[in-house]
């Protein structure tokens, strides 16, 4: 194997490893405020785009449908999200933030913000641009 090949197969897996941790690291804040990273994610992206479908939450978070509408059903016990009453399937209702939800969400921004922090510690500004640059690419790359 060149060395290329032998760089871009540790780029592959420091970027796993680099998800898992941050994937964990966030889990640790978030859990005690009663949400998971998905959770997280998807009130993120409501409040981004309000009235968005459970479709397509689901796309943007590479999920199944079916994953998504668990998710969101979940959320919607916890009143923290809210459907249109539109007819139709419930994954393609327009969905919005509870107030509760706009809440608990700055408080998840702020503790994710943190681990962000810590995940960037060191790293020069011209890095971040650099890796920023890199990933983007390299998933441009990979869809479809």
């Amino acid at each position: 194997m060149n060395r290329h090949a032998e760089n871009a197969d540790a780029l592959g897996i420091l970027v796993k490893q680099a998800q898992s941790l941050l994937n964990r690291a966030m889990d640790r804040e978030l859990r005690p405020m009663g949400l998971t990273v998905t959770q997280f994610a998807c009130l993120r992206a409501l409040a981004e785009d309000p009235g968005i479908s459970g479709s397509e939450l689901a796309r943007r978070m590479f999920v199944s449908r079916q994953s998504m509408n668990g998710v969101v059903t979940g959320l919607e016990k916890r009143e923290l999200v809210a459907r249109s009453e539109f007819p139709g399937p419930r994954r393609d209702r327009a969905m919005t933030l509870t107030g509760d939800a706009t809440e608990l969400l700055e408080r998840a921004e702020s503790a994710v913000a943190d681990v962000v922090a810590t995940l960037t510690r060191g790293v020069l500004p011209e890095d971040i641009e650099t890796t920023l640059r890199v990933l983007t690419t390299a998933c441009a790359n990979l869809t479809d």
